[in-house]
């Protein structure tokens, strides 16, 4: 399963209020080649969900992935963090064995 932190519902919220009023949006998380560390992480909005797509819910959002990227992010919380230390969106991924300094890529 993949969760959400209470703050990156929040802003999850806030974005489709704001970009997608009225529609039926899920955050499609997924990870592709390419980084430091030789995967990356990647989130959009979706309302295309395929019969094969892994879903979940948490908080009220719904999440999907693809089984191939669902293998690299089971256990994984999504976050999110306005600090001073930077702003945005930020995997939680149990199953990394090495992330680069950004966080925005790891290996397993």
């Amino acid at each position: 399963m993949i969760t959400i932190s209470p703050s990156a519902a929040e802003k999850v919220r806030e974005l489709l209020a704001q970009d997608y009023p009225g529609k039926e949006m899920a955050i499609r998380v997924s990870v592709v080649s390419g980084g430091c560390s030789g995967l990356s992480y990647k989130m959009d909005f979706d309302e295309n969900i395929a019969a094969s797509d892994e879903k979940f819910e948490d908080k009220g959002l719904r999440m999907v992935c693809d089984k191939k990227s669902f293998f690299y992010l089971i256990g994984t919380e999504l976050d999110y963090t306005a600090g001073l230390n930077g702003k945005g969106f930020h995997f939680v991924n149990p199953n990394a064995s090495r992330t680069c300094a950004c966080g925005e890529s790891f290996s397993l």
